[in-house]
């Protein structure tokens, strides 16, 4: 294991980050805010509780989900997307690291930075609704699981993409959706039946619900099943990536 070259774009990527702090900084706090704002205010003054949590602290999971998976995302299909916009992915190909050590590298970092805005978020959310964690540590494995689960999906997106306009389709048009429709703000016990069958097809419940069941202990589906699913995800990005560089699959056009 290349140790060095791991860190040495861990370290490159993350100076990105650290160059900009404070906007990374002040994002999420704001955004936090106007979602208690207009979800907290608003619509928690007719919504007073959720199976027997307050409605502006039950959203506080899907909004920390919501704001991890986009970061995770962006900010890796962003870092492995540059260096083959600007031509340098050929001399990172050529360096003697295989592709764990630049998965490591670009996913480390992305997870890495989506995990503190997690933490900012969790912070943000402390000023406004009372917090009490029921399961710390799954709280924790859960958000670092999912900020590497994403963080592969945005690698695998930033190799797929080939402009721009591409690195942003599928996280507006397919991811955003989505969380929103996950439970992110609301519980799937609220909807009809039907609605809830078709629901459960959605991978994000998953990931919310067990990151709520953290919280408050509750959840909408089974806590097992969503280790199950975070961990399948993760497996399938793995196994997606080492196709890719197996055959060099939009790595060497």
């Amino acid at each position: 294991m290349n140790l060095r070259g791991i860190w040495a774009i861990y370290h490159y990527e993350m100076s990105r980050f650290f160059r900009t702090l404070m906007q990374s900084f002040l994002s999420p706090v704001i955004s936090t805010s106007l979602y208690f704002v207009v979800f907290g205010a608003a619509i928690g003054s007719r919504i007073d509780e959720v199976e027997g949590v307050s409605y502006g602290a039950f959203i506080v999971p899907g909004l920390v989900m919501l704001s991890v998976i986009t970061q995770a995302i962006a900010n890796a299909s962003f870092g492995i997307y540059f260096p083959k916009f600007i031509g340098t992915i050929y001399e990172l190909l050529s360096a003697p690291v295989n592709f764990l050590e630049i998965v490591i590298g670009y996913v480390g970092a992305a997870a890495t930075k989506a995990l503190f805005i997690g933490v900012v978020i969790l912070g943000t959310a402390t000023l406004f609704v009372d917090l009490h964690v029921e399961h710390p540590v799954a709280m924790v494995a859960f958000l670092v699981l999912t900020c590497v689960s994403f963080a592969l999906l945005g690698f695998i997106i930033g190799i797929w993409a080939g402009n721009f306009e591409q690195l942003q389709l599928v996280p507006l048009l397919v991811v955003t959706p989505l969380i929103f429709l996950g439970g992110s703000f609301y519980s799937i016990s609220m909807l009809p039946p039907v609605w809830q069958t078709i629901t459960l097809f959605n991978p994000v419940v998953y990931l919310i619900s067990g990151f709520r069941w953290a919280f408050f202990g509750m959840a909408d589906v089974p806590v097992g099943l969503s280790l199950l699913a975070i961990a399948g995800f993760t497996a399938l990005c793995l196994a997606v990536i080492w196709w890719i560089f197996r055959t060099g699959w939009r790595l060497r056009s």
